[in-house]
């Protein structure tokens, strides 16, 4: 089924079938007895109602041979229930807890998919260059393999730099660097302490996503350093 924005049906016959749906389950539910729904209130309902009527009334006329006026009242028409039935469904359907996601499946509502899909970061770290922006200000410029400056493996928003100045080359980058921050562009400018300047700064970069809820990291990148402006 062809939809537009906010899910409803693209044509006609759908979309009379959609509105024609709503009210009835809407129906159901608030005139039963006890009412299952309590929070739509009637007055809200009748317009809803009475707008449809005027619809159906101008899209049946569509249905036989008809003018081209009949089919701009319909076209007309259709503009201004289409926006009745969103305000109605934002109001009182999709979001109220008393409507469970099984009443929205049985309406023909859209229900948003919030389930995060989890993302697989590579087994590399990226391939950076590290470049000198001003005075105690070091950049850092990643990418994913051999791609542009910036790119970034599928689904992975960012990566995190690891560094510290250090009088010498440090080993296993495990445990080893005080300091470390998320970047999602590049460069990544990171400043340093007036005293730092002339001395060493080491990075060591890792992907960084979320995967099954928790932060999934790739391997250490290569550790290289630079000189501190």
């Amino acid at each position: 089924m062809a939809t537009r924005h906010g899910g409803i049906p693209g044509s006609d016959a759908e979309f009379d079938m959609f509105v024609r749906n709503i009210l009835m389950y809407v129906s159901m539910k608030c005139d039963s007895n006890p009412p299952v729904w309590t929070h739509i209130p009637q007055e809200p309902r009748a317009a809803l109602a009475e707008q449809y009527g005027a619809w159906h009334a101008a899209y049946e006329i569509t249905l036989m041979p008809c003018t081209r006026p009949q089919i701009a009242e319909k076209n007309r028409l259709r503009k201004v229930l289409e926006k009745e039935v969103r305000n109605f469904i934002n109001i009182y359907l999709r979001y109220h807890p008393a409507v469970t996601e099984e009443d929205k499946r049985n309406m023909g509502l859209n229900i948003p998919d919030t389930t995060r899909t989890p993302v697989e970061v590579p087994d590399e770290g990226p391939v950076f260059l590290i470049v000198q922006l001003g005075p105690r200000t070091l950049g850092i410029n990643y990418q994913y393999g051999q791609g542009r400056k910036g790119s970034k493996p599928p689904g992975v928003k960012g990566a995190r730099i690891y560094y510290g100045v250090f009088d010498r080359p440090p080993g296993d980058p495990d445990n080893i660097f005080p300091a470390s921050i998320w970047a999602t562009r590049c460069p990544h400018a990171i400043t340093f302490r007036e005293t730092d300047r002339g001395k060493r700064a080491y990075f060591a970069l890792r992907w960084e996503a979320e995967r099954g809820g928790e932060k999934g990291q790739s391997g250490w990148s290569e550790i290289a350093s630079e000189i501190i402006p």
